[in-house]
């Protein structure tokens, strides 16, 4: 059965897509790359059941420049240099200030610092995280002001834009940065929008998704195939240090009878009107480190797939 491709609008569906901010977690462990990655619970909006990065929206209180520009370890301009490139000073800190805010909670790793920190501080903080009420809305601004934390901007590095396709029901304009894990810390998933989080090398992640043991998000699966590119975290490190946002990634999603396939804006008929056979795309699907433009969704997990 061949299937024409057709791109409809669905009225009801919101058309702008909500910021977000989203943070790849590195660390080396034993000679090995590994990245952290979470579980969403099954009852998510936005791909349940998948592993992606910790991460989620920005909350209207993160754009708040002049209140955060004191409370982080660069300067104003620093902070536009390093993490801007296309964005404005209050876009810059809204997105850097969800991502520390978001890895803390779902996460439990934070990436913020006092001037004469004991393993208390931090101890203290945590607890609060992990009690029966949580952390409050407003948890990192009162941290930084009336406690006297530090938000390590200079921790975070840009990695890429996405944007997620049209036609999802859930749509987000996510900027990804990169992290790596800081010393005397551990991550420990939040147990309510997710259920577990796992380190894993981007190797044995890939092949786990096509197993269907480690179902990822698109976005996760790209990235982890970029990451197969490093060979250490010093390589990584020096990438991230220069890396810009680049162009924003905004795929083209295609319904199918059963699933949907995913065009990366990198593939050759990303803007063109094709038709595809949904009884071959079984037969398409790629090993783990073969170069891919297309994931297929089947049975709950997305495959790489080729032309």
């Amino acid at each position: 059965m061949v299937v024409c491709v057709t791109m409809k609008k669905d009225s009801n569906r919101p058309t702008e897509p909500r910021r977000a901010s989203t943070v790849i977690l590195i660390r080396e462990e034993g000679g090995e790359l590994q990245v952290f990655l979470l579980k969403r619970s099954g009852g998510s909006g936005s791909f349940p059941g998948n592993y992606v990065f910790p991460g989620g929206t920005v909350d209207p209180g993160d754009g708040n420049a002049e209140l955060w520009e004191a409370h982080v370890d660069m300067d104003p301009k620093e902070v536009s240099r390093r993490l801007g490139g296309g964005l404005s000073e209050e876009e810059v800190f809204a997105f850097g200030v969800a991502v520390i805010r978001e890895i803390f909670e779902e996460a439990g790793v934070l990436l913020a610092y006092r001037s004469k920190q004991t393993k208390g501080d931090l101890d203290r903080v945590c607890e609060r995280r992990m009690s029966t009420t949580g952390l409050h809305k407003d948890w990192a601004q009162e941290l930084v002001v009336s406690e006297g934390w530090t938000l390590a901007f200079t921790m975070l590095a840009r990695w890429a834009h996405w944007i997620t396709p049209e036609l999802m029901p859930y749509r987000f304009d996510t900027r990804f940065f990169m992290t790596f894990m800081p010393q005397g810390q551990e991550c420990v998933s939040d147990t309510r929008e997710t259920t577990q989080g796992i380190w894993i090398s981007p190797e044995n992640g890939l092949a786990g998704n096509l197993r269907g043991e480690i179902p990822l998000s698109p976005p996760a699966l790209i990235t982890l195939q970029e990451l197969l590119h490093y060979s250490d975290i010093k390589d990584l490190k020096k990438e991230a240090q220069s890396r810009s946002w680049g162009e924003a990634r905004l795929p083209r999603l295609i319904p199918l009878s059963e699933g949907s396939v995913i065009l990366q804006p990198w593939d050759p008929m990303r803007h063109l009107e094709f038709e595809i056979d949904p009884n071959t795309l079984s037969e398409s699907v790629l090993p783990v480190g073969a170069p891919f433009s297309r994931v297929w969704y089947h049975e709950g997990v997305w495959k790489p797939i080729g032309c």
